[in-house]
C-alpha cells in the first residue's frame, strides 16, 4: 500500500490535534508558535511518516482502523466582534478626525479672509441686518474723498453715449441719453475735513475736472491759480512756468483747502437724485466664490448692515483697511511732511509754488488762499523731532528757517511760535493689484506716490476718466463677464498717467534728497541747473510734472539727459580719470535711482501696453 506523503507544509501559526474514532475531538487553540502543522493523510488504516525535529524521517505507523481528520480550525468567541469594533472605532476615528481638519481648514481660511478684509456670504443665523441683491444700486463707493466723490457724480449723472456704424460705405453716428447709474457712497466722516496734503491740482488735474463736469468745485473756495514753480537753491533761483500756451486760459493748477474742494464735490454729488451718501464705516467686503457681492458696514447709529451691488469700487485712502484683499500692498514711508499755515505774507513769484532745495530734503510754499501759505518741511526717514517737548519748534528755528526764502521767513517763524504744527507720513505705493471680480480699487488706497510733486488728485481723477469710458457701454453692470474683462483693462489703460507722475514723483525726490554722496550731490547740482537752462530742457519735465504729457519714454530721456548733463559738466575743461569715474558713478547712480521705480511700475506695462492681454473692446451698442 503506497504511503501519501505530504512534506514541507509552510509555517502557519497554528497547533492541531487528531483524536481516533469513538473519542472526543479536542478543540484547536490558537496560537502563535511555529511549529509545523503535522503533516496528514486521509487515507484509513493507513501510516505515514513523520518528520521529527532533528530532520530525520522515519515511518510510523498508526495502527489500522484509525481515522486520520483534517484539521479544524475554531476561533474564540469575541475574536470576531473585537475585530469588527475595532474597524468601526478606527473608521469613526478618521472620520472625527477628517471634520475636525475640515472645520479647523474652514477656520482658518475664514480668519485670512477676515485679515484681508473678507467675509464670506452666508444667509443662515446671520444677525446681520441684510440689503436683497434686488435693491437697485449699481456700484457701492467706499469713502467720499478726492476720488470717491468725483466717481460717484461721473457715475450717477446721465451721459451722452455715441455709436458709430457703416452702412453703404458711409459712417454713421448714433447718439443716445443713457442713464446714470445707481450710487451709494458709504464715507466715515462726512464733515469737512482739514488736511495738509491734496490741496495742489495740476494743469493735467484740472483738465480732467473738466472733463468729468467738475470745475465748478474750485469756485467759491478761495482757490488760486497756479502758473509754474520757482525753484530755489543755495540763493540762487529758476521760474519754471507751465506750458499752457496752446489750451484756454483758465486752464491751469490751483491750490486750495483739501476740504472745501472735497466737500464741494460732495455736495455736486448728493444734486443727483441716484446717488446716495450716507456715513458709516465699511468694516469688510462681502464675498462669495471668489467674487465680491457688497460690503458689510456699521451706520452712524451703530447698526450693522450689508449691502449688495454689482460693483464695489474702494477709494478709502492711504489708511484703508480693505486693500489687502484686493492687492498686494507694499507701503513705503520714505518720509514724513511737517506742515504749517504761513498767514498774511507774499510769495517770491505770485501764483507759482515754492521748491526749496534745501538741507537735508526739499520745503514746498504755495498758496492755498488769498491770505494763507502752505509749508510743507519734508523731513527724511519715521523719526521725528517731538512736538509736544519743543523740539520740533526749536528744529524748525534752526535747522529750516535759514533756507527759507527771506519774503516768507519771518511768516514762517510767527507760524512756528504760534504752534499749529501738524504731521503727514509721506506714503508711496506701486499699483499691484489682484484681478477680483466684482470690486477695484481707486485713488491712494490703490497707488501712492511722493507728494513732492502733487500728482495724487491727478492720477485719481485721470483713472476716474478712465474707468467711466470703460463702463459706459456696458448696458448692466449685472452682466459679470463682461464687467470682469472691462475692470481687467482698466488696470492697463490706466498706465500712461499714472506711471509717468509716480516715477517722476520718486525720481525727482530722491534727486532733490542732500547727500554726502559725491555722484549724488553733482545729480542735484546738474538737476538745477538743467532745468535752468530754459528751453525744452524746462518745458519738457514741467510738462510731465503737470500731466500735460503723460509718456514714460520721454520722462526717461529727459532724466538721463540730467545724468548725461551732469557728466559732460565733469568732463570740462579737461577730463580727467578722476572726472570720468564721478561721471560713471553718476550714471550708476542715476539708473539705481529710476530702474526700480520703473520695475515696481512695470515695465510692459508702462513702455508696451499693447503686449498686455487686457484690452479696451467696444461692445455693440445695446
Amino acid at each position: 500500500m503506497k504511503l501519501a506523503v505530504i512534506q514541507n507544509l509552510p509555517r502557519l501559526g497554528l497547533t492541531t490535534t487528531t483524536a481516533s474514532l469513538g473519542s472526543p475531538l479536542l478543540s484547536p487553540r490558537l496560537s502563535l508558535s511555529t511549529r509545523r502543522l503535522r503533516n496528514t493523510s486521509l487515507t484509513t488504516g493507513a501510516a505515514f511518516p513523520r518528520r521529527k525535529k532533528d530532520g530525520h524521517e522515519r515511518a510510523s505507523l498508526i495502527s489500522a482502523g484509525t481515522v486520520i481528520m483534517a484539521p479544524a480550525i475554531e476561533f474564540d468567541q469575541f475574536i470576531l466582534a473585537t475585530f469588527f469594533a475595532s474597524l468601526f472605532a478606527l473608521v469613526l476615528v478618521f472620520v472625527l478626525r477628517r471634520s475636525s481638519r475640515d472645520r479647523k481648514d474652514d477656520a482658518d481660511s475664514n480668519r485670512s479672509k477676515m485679515n484681508r478684509g473678507l467675509v464670506a456670504v452666508s444667509s443662515q443665523n446671520d444677525p446681520v441686518s441684510t440689503e436683497e441683491d434686488d435693491s437697485g444700486i449699481d456700484v457701492i463707493i467706499v469713502g467720499a474723498g478726492v476720488a470717491g466723490a468725483a466717481l460717484a457724480h461721473t457715475l450717477g449723472k446721465a451721459s451722452l453715449l455715441e455709436s458709430a456704424f457703416f452702412s453703404d460705405s458711409r459712417k454713421f453716428l448714433v447718439c443716445g441719453l443713457q442713464e446714470g447709474r445707481r450710487v451709494h457712497v458709504i464715507e466715515r466722516d462726512l464733515s469737512e475735513q482739514d488736511r495738509i496734503v491734496g490741496e495742489l491740482l495740476q494743469p493735467g488735474g484740472y483738465l480732467k475736472l473738466i472733463e468729468l463736469g467738475l470745475e465748478d468745485c474750485v469756485k467759491e473756495i478761495d482757490a488760486q491759480r497756479v502758473l509754474g514753480y520757482a525753484l530755489f537753491k543755495d540763493g540762487k533761483h529758476t521760474k519754471l512756468s507751465y506750458p499752457l500756451e496752446e489750451f484756454d486760459s483758465d486752464v491751469s493748477g490751483r491750490s486750495f483747502h483739501n476740504g472745501r474742494f472735497v466737500q464741494r464735490m460732495r455736495d455736486k454729488a448728493a444734486t443727483l437724485s441716484n446717488v446716495r451718501l450716507e456715513q458709516g464705516t465699511v468694516t469688510s467686503l462681502l464675498e462669495e466664490n471668489g467674487t465680491v457681492k457688497g460690503v458689510q458696514y456699521k451706520t452712524k447709529e451703530g447698526n450693522e448692515l450689508r449691502l449688495y451691488a454689482p460693483l464695489t469700487v474702494v477709494c478709502d485712502g492711504c489708511f484703508s483697511n480693505l486693500r489687502r484683499s484686493l492687492c498686494k500692498p507694499k507701503v513705503d514711508v520714505p518720509s514724513t511732511f511737517v506742515g504749517l499755515v504761513l498767514e498774511n505774507c507774499e510769495l517770491p513769484f505770485a501764483n507759482h509754488g515754492h521748491v526749496v532745495l534745501a538741507d537735508p530734503s526739499p520745503i514746498l510754499l504755495y498758496p492755498i488762499s488769498s491770505s494763507e501759505v502752505r509749508c510743507l518741511v519734508d523731513v527724511p526717514g519715521q523719526k521725528l523731532p517731538p512736538i509736544a517737548n519743543g523740539e520740533m519748534a526749536k528744529y524748525l528755528k534752526t535747522q529750516v528757517a535759514p533756507q527759507i526764502p527771506p519774503e516768507v521767513r519771518e511768516a514762517f517763524i510767527a507760524a512756528v511760535e504760534k504752534g499749529n504744527i501738524r504731521t503727514m507720513p509721506n506714503r508711496s505705493m506701486p499699483a499691484d493689484p489682484v484681478p477680483t471680480p466684482g470690486a477695484l480699487l481707486l485713488g491712494d488706497s490703490f497707488n501712492m506716490r511722493h507728494p513732492l510733486t502733487g500728482g495724487g488728485m491727478t492720477v485719481a481723477l485721470a483713472d476716474i476718466v478712465v474707468l467711466r469710458d470703460l463702463l459706459r457701454p456696458i448696458h448692466s453692470l449685472k452682466d459679470k463677464e463682461a464687467l470682469s474683462k472691462y475692470i481687467e483693462s482698466f488696470y492697463t489703460l490706466r498706465k500712461p498717467v499714472a506711471s509717468t507722475i509716480n516715477t517722476l514723483a520718486g525720481a525727482l525726490y530722491k534727486v532733490f534728497l542732500a547727500s554726502s554722496d559725491e555722484a549724488r550731490t553733482e545729480m542735484r547740482e546738474a538737476c538745477f541747473d538743467y532745468l535752468s537752462l530754459g528751453g525744452v530742457c524746462s518745458s519738457g519735465p514741467v510738462a510731465l510734472l503737470s500731466g500735460l504729457n503723460p509718456r514714460p519714454l520721454s520722462l526717461v530721456l529727459h532724466f538721463f539727459a540730467v545724468a548725461i548733463y551732469a557728466v559732460g559738466r565733469l568732463m570740462l575743461p579737461f577730463p580727467s580719470i578722476k572726472s570720468f569715474w564721478l561721471g560713471a558713478r553718476v550714471i550708476s547712480s542715476a539708473s539705481g535711482i529710476i530702474f526700480p521705480i520703473i520695475k515696481a511700475e512695470g515695465v510692459r506695462q508702462m513702455f508696451f501696453p499693447r503686449s498686455i492681454a487686457a484690452l479696451y473692446r467696444t461692445p455693440p451698442l445695446q
